[in-house]
């Protein structure tokens, strides 16, 4: 049966949908132009840094001006060129297929310090926008990486209280005071994070405002540790 689905409906590249030998993967091509994130990395935003490195702590220049609430962070893919192509997949094309394979990326990426009894938890949306966007992509992300790695899943620990402005345009200042307070534990259900590790899970990074938003919720439900994981991380200057 599966030999026959595989006749009729080959597995395909998400972005350039070339036959490749595995579903829910990049053709070789589309995998050398992705801008996966590897070697030395900053501890707190996971954005590559000149260098090599194995097992040692630095920051990047937005890590040591900006104070972040959250113990370590990763992410898989920088935010340009067919990271970008991929995560505005996830987040207004409705493709599950690409978080799918997306979850295999955020494993790796937060394999350094994800524990087995970690929880997975998504930024949330406020009801408005999950009302027209249909879903929360960074549930979505979560729900598969908790199927990758086996972790446990919270998607409603989390609550957005307010609606927030969009923060296209705004400078890192400005998303900050957007987000205050934007974020809260559920009254019910975040008191399942008490003394647990906390990973928030979201799928951009730019400054930082929301994933702190996100961790000092986090905190005040009472987890003992937040570590962020964001599918891309965006760079100055991309």
């Amino acid at each position: 049966m599966q030999r026959a689905l595989s006749l009729i409906y080959p597995a395909r590249c998400l972005l350039c949908s070339a036959m490749t030998e595995q579903d829910f993967g990049l053709c070789g091509s589309c995998w050398r132009d992705t801008p996966f994130i590897d070697g030395l990395v900053c501890d707190g935003c996971g954005v590559p840094l000149p260098g090599q490195g194995d097992g040692i702590s630095v920051a990047c220049d937005d890590c040591l001006v900006t104070a972040r609430p959250w113990e370590k962070g990763r992410a898989a893919l920088l935010y340009r060129d067919n990271g970008r192509r991929l995560v505005l997949g996830v987040k207004y094309g409705d493709r599950t297929d690409i978080a799918r394979a997306a979850a295999g990326w955020l494993a790796r990426a937060g394999r350094s310090f994800m524990e087995p009894e970690a929880i997975l938890v998504p930024v949330p949306l406020h009801w408005t926008r999950l009302f027209r966007r249909k879903y929360n992509q960074s549930a979505v992300l979560a729900r598969y990486l908790g199927r990758e790695t086996g972790n446990r899943v919270e998607p409603d620990a989390l609550i957005r209280v307010r609606r927030t402005r969009s923060m296209n345009g705004l400078t890192a200042d400005e998303r900050f005071i957007a987000v205050s307070d934007a974020i809260r534990p559920h009254a019910r259900r975040g008191a399942r994070l008490a003394g647990r590790q906390v990973i928030i899970v979201d799928d951009v990074m730019t400054s930082g405002a929301t994933a702190a938003a996100a961790t000092e919720a986090a905190h005040l439900a009472g987890a003992e540790r937040v570590c962020v994981l964001h599918l891309a991380r965006a760079v100055k200057g991309d």
